[in-house]
């Protein structure tokens, strides 16, 4: 998929090839994943600001995010909300 992006303070137009994203959902946590198991055994990461140290196979599997069927929603700036309903059936 080629999208157009303009450069140079918009005086120039340039087409850029764009392959698949992976940069959120399902496709972000495969990709982390597959990073994760090509980490070495004597790797040790740093969380929380640096206080906390973990060890990748420490690590808990990625859970599935929870179903937001039935579940209302506010939009609007908060002024009106609405309720998710399944669209298949």
């Amino acid at each position: 998929m080629k999208i157009q992006k303009i450069t140079n303070r918009g005086t120039s137009i340039d087409f850029v090839d764009v392959t698949e994203q992976n940069w959120a959902g399902d496709s972000f946590r495969r990709l982390q994943q597959n990073r994760l198991k090509q980490i070495g055994k004597n790797i040790t990461m740093h969380l929380g600001r640096g206080i906390r140290t973990v060890s990748p196979k420490d690590l808990p599997p990625p859970r599935s995010r929870k179903s937001t069927l039935g579940m209302t929603r506010i939009i609007n700036r908060g002024t009106a909300s609405r309720k998710s309903i399944n669209k298949g059936t």
